[in-house]
C-alpha cells in the first residue's frame, strides 16, 4: 500500500543496464522488469525503483544523496559486492548506530551498505 507523502520510487541514471541488473540481482537478490531497452524496474529492493540508460553518475563528491542497503552480516557482503566486480571505495567503519561500506557499483554509481 502506499503511504501518503513518503518516498514511493527512485530511479538511478546508470550507463549499461545489463550489467547493473547482473550485479544487483547477484548480490542482493533483486529482481527486474524491462520496459524497453533504456528502462527496468526492480523490485525485492526494499521501495521501488528503476535504472534508466544514462552517460551521467551520481556520488556523494559531487553533491548527490547517498543510497544506503542494509545488510544483516556486513564483512558477507562487502565480500559478495567486491566479488561482483564493485570498487570499494570505504572499508567498513564505525558511525553512531552501526557500521558500514562505500562502494561504486559497474556504472560508478556510489551506495553504501550499513549494520548495526
Amino acid at each position: 500500500m502506499n503511504q501518503d507523502q513518503t518516498i514511493n520510487y527512485i530511479e538511478i541514471p546508470v550507463k549499461d543496464i545489463a550489467a547493473t541488473k547482473a550485479f544487483f540481482g547477484k548480490v542482493f537478490g533483486w529482481q527486474f522488469e524491462d520496459y524497453g531497452p533504456e528502462y527496468s524496474c526492480f523490485t525485492n529492493a526494499g521501495i521501488a525503483g528503476g535504472f534508466f540508460l544514462s552517460d551521467k553518475g551520481f556520488d556523494i563528491a559531487s553533491g548527490s544523496p547517498l543510497i544506503v542497503l542494509y545488510a544483516k552480516a556486513l564483512e558477507v557482503c562487502l565480500t559478495s559486492v567486491a566479488d561482483a566486480g564493485a570498487l570499494i571505495t570505504q572499508e567498513i567503519f564505525s558511525f553512531p548506530g552501526g557500521r558500514r561500506f562505500h562502494f561504486k557499483d559497474p556504472n560508478g554509481n556510489e551506495f553504501a551498505v550499513w549494520s548495526e
